[in-house]
């Protein structure tokens, strides 16, 4: 049995028990999570996920799981369940997904972003990819499981968070603080942004995510001598603000590879034949086409300027003017960078830490890696699959602090010419929904032997 691209597909359990299976419910599931409008603001407002988690909780009860509905604040909920496994004593398994997505503005998207529409073989809508997609995977898969009265080889925890879109302070963050007891006896992780393929020199490769940067994203406050607008004026915090944004968004951070990118770059060199000059951008655009904004990102720290607000008159020079820095960082490097940004920023400029938290970086080492690459190889035995770091975040660095060691692993067989990289946070979002089908032949594989 193949799937439309000719790979060799798991056999069809659905068929063969009477029930649905995985593949036959992940689209509609991940549809009707795309509808769900979970906007991620940054600051408290916005719908909530409240509403997803209450329909996730009612997918899993329909087949007799009994998952926890978490709040952190009203409106802010997560779900967890555990799945008991037949070897109780392994360490479980968290698989998790987040319910919130960042924003969408509707007169920018080809379609409605948020009414979840199939079309050219596609799923379309805010989430598709950050992560609706992979939350239908999981919700898919474990259904399947619990139908065929199958018990998997270790504990699951299964959990859907809020609030990753806003650095997790809302989900898996204040889960792993206030009900570590829910992770109990977890030793490893798996969530998004992992797993998916792309195409290098004509050898369809996946990428296994084993590391991602950390985050700090500041807030810059200049100080300045308000004053009308006509008048000369030495002590404009405007300016000050301007200055100090344009030599922070300039700065060029040195190259520093950590191994999770070396592994990459080795394995990349393997199959071409040729290295890779991590300074050629050109070349890495060459040869890994849009994914090279990903890897040229992880090469190095950054320091991106998102945000400006100055002012609240035309001949009105304000006394403060503020700025938005989202600075990603390699493993180790935090400090560093936050002692960069106050140098750069320079006199009368406050350098604030708005929210941070620490690179994670393992290896392909271990029983979890060799399944998951076995799971990706049996669905596509011509496959590689490369070990990379990610330049965002996810919940993992939550989880991390109670010592659970994290992987992106969101399997997707991607057409060549997707601009995956580009879906994520970008106008027509969208997934497409053999790719979706394939992710739960490879889900289901991995907590077959995991």
């Amino acid at each position: 049995m193949t799937d439309p691209t000719g790979t060799p597909s798991a056999p069809d359990t659905g068929a063969a028990t009477g029930v649905p299976s995985a593949a036959d419910e992940v689209v509609d599931i991940a549809r009707d999570l795309i509808r769900i409008d979970t906007s991620n603001y940054g600051d408290g407002s916005g719908p909530g996920e409240r509403a997803a988690a209450e329909h996730v909780v009612g997918l899993l009860e329909e087949v007799g799981l009994s998952p926890e509905l978490l709040e952190s604040d009203p409106g802010r909920a997560s779900v967890v369940v555990r799945v008991p496994g037949a070897d109780r004593e392994r360490g479980a398994l968290v698989v998790h997904g987040h319910l919130d997505v960042v924003p969408a503005r509707a007169e920018d998207w080809s379609v409605d972003p948020f009414a979840g529409e199939v079309r050219d073989g596609l799923l379309w809508g805010r989430g598709a990819v950050d992560m609706k997609g992979m939350d239908g995977m999981i919700l898919s898969v474990v259904r399947q499981m619990v139908r065929e009265g199958r018990t998997p080889p270790r504990d699951l925890v299964v959990a859907f968070f809020a609030d990753e879109e806003a650095g997790s302070v809302k989900g898996a963050t204040h889960l792993a603080r206030t009900r570590p007891d829910l992770f109990e006896g977890a030793t490893e992780a798996i969530s998004e942004v992992g797993g998916f393929s792309i195409d290098v020199a004509g050898q369809r490769c996946y990428l296994l995510q084993t590391a991602e940067k950390g985050i700090a994203w500041v807030r810059l406050v200049a100080h300045g001598r308000a004053g009308h607008g006509s008048q000369v004026n030495g002590e404009n915090a405007v300016t000050r603000l301007a200055a100090a944004v344009a030599r922070i968004g300039a700065h060029r951070w040195p190259t520093e590879l950590r191994p999770s990118v070396s592994a990459f770059l080795e394995g990349v060199r393997d199959v071409t034949g040729e290295p890779l000059d991590p300074e050629d951008f050109d070349a890495l655009t060459r040869t890994l086409g849009t994914t090279a904004n990903w890897v040229g990102a992880t090469l190095r720290n950054t320091s991106n300027p998102t945000q400006l607000e100055a002012g609240y008159k035309h001949n009105v020079i304000p006394g403060t003017a503020t700025a938005l820095v989202d600075c990603r960082t390699l493993p180790g490097q935090g400090d560093h960078v936050l002692e960069v940004v106050r140098e750069l920023a320079g006199p009368g400029v406050d350098v604030e830490v708005v929210h941070a938290d620490a690179a994670l970086e393992t290896d392909m080492e271990g029983s979890l890696p060799e399944a998951m690459v076995g799971a990706l190889l049996a669905e596509d035995p011509g496959a590689r699959v490369l070990p990379y770091c990610l330049s965002g975040g996810t919940d993992n660095k939550a989880l991390a602090k109670l010592g659970i060691r994290g992987f992106g692993f969101a399997p997707l067989q991607l057409p060549p010419e997707l601009d995956f990289a580009g879906m994520f946070h970008g106008v027509d979002e969208r997934v497409p929904v053999e790719s979706l089908r394939f992710g739960t032949r490879v889900l289901d594989r991995l907590l077959r032997t995991c």
